[in-house]
């Protein structure tokens, strides 16, 4: 499917948009957190989290159509959608079809790492690709290694039902945020953040410690990496408009 014509200047107010419902869900779910339960204002803020949460990522997906960016991107992001509209519904069924869209957006993911990605791609000085294979192989073990970790921490404090499910559902997450180093600088910083938001996520199931208004960080790193995923494979794939981009991060 090709790309839609770049619309630049609709493409900033959706992003307008989105920025201002974004931080308004952020702060409802910490006026939630704060408010007594059953209350009024407890009410009011879980009605703003409930009608925004579902919204931000339609937002983001439509924002990088308008810039011209990749329609597989687009859906990436509206899989994204689905898992928060079904976590946010609760119980048993309902997390795991969420969490096979999240999955479903991860492939998409995958699959636009291996077309815009930088692996293989000629220049660089001298001895680089033996450098790289260096490169990627270190941080193939380290991803690998904190998959594991992850895993064997939360195994036993999993519903039974759950284990294999999130398991499997960590591996693709960890492949997605490994092939994101190789793709561009904010696309790697978009994976990591998506594995610690869904470490978030997992902890709060198995019934570990959670940091204060833990809804709040959990939403707070996942829409960061939605925008960082967003922006660093429409950077690598050469966004067609005159949008300006966003700083490259420092990356070591």
């Amino acid at each position: 499917m090709r790309a839609p014509a770049p619309r630049p200047r609709a493409a900033r107010a959706l992003l307008l948009v989105f920025a201002v419902l974004g931080v308004g869900h952020l702060a409802a779910l910490v006026a939630h957190a704060g408010a007594a339960p059953g209350s009024g204002p407890a009410a009011l803020a879980d009605t703003v989290v409930h009608l925004t949460k579902p919204a931000l990522m339609p937002l983001l997906a439509a924002h990088v159509l308008l810039r011209g960016g990749p329609p597989l991107l687009a859906g990436a992001l509206l899989f994204g959608c689905g898992g928060d509209t079904f976590l946010q519904i609760g119980g048993g069924t309902a997390f795991l079809v969420g969490m096979a869209s999240f999955a479903a957006g991860h492939l998409c993911y995958l699959a636009l790492f291996a077309r815009h990605g930088r692996r293989g791609r000629a220049g660089g000085p001298a001895g680089a690709p033996g450098r790289r294979r260096a490169r990627t192989a270190g941080a193939a073990g380290l991803y690998a290694a904190a998959l594991v970790v992850t895993v064997v921490l939360l195994w036993p404090d999993l519903p039974a039902d759950l284990r294999i499910p999130v398991a499997g559902y960590s591996l693709l997450l960890t492949v997605m945020a490994f092939g994101a180093l190789w793709t561009a600088p904010w696309a790697a910083v978009g994976g990591l953040l998506f594995l610690l938001s869904d470490s978030l996520i997992a902890g709060g199931i198995a019934r570990w410690p959670q940091l204060p208004a833990p809804q709040f960080w959990i939403m707070l790193t996942y829409t960061a990496a939605q925008c960082a995923l967003a922006v660093g494979v429409l950077a690598a794939a050469g966004p067609r408009d005159p949008v300006p981009p966003m700083p490259r991060p420092a990356l070591a």
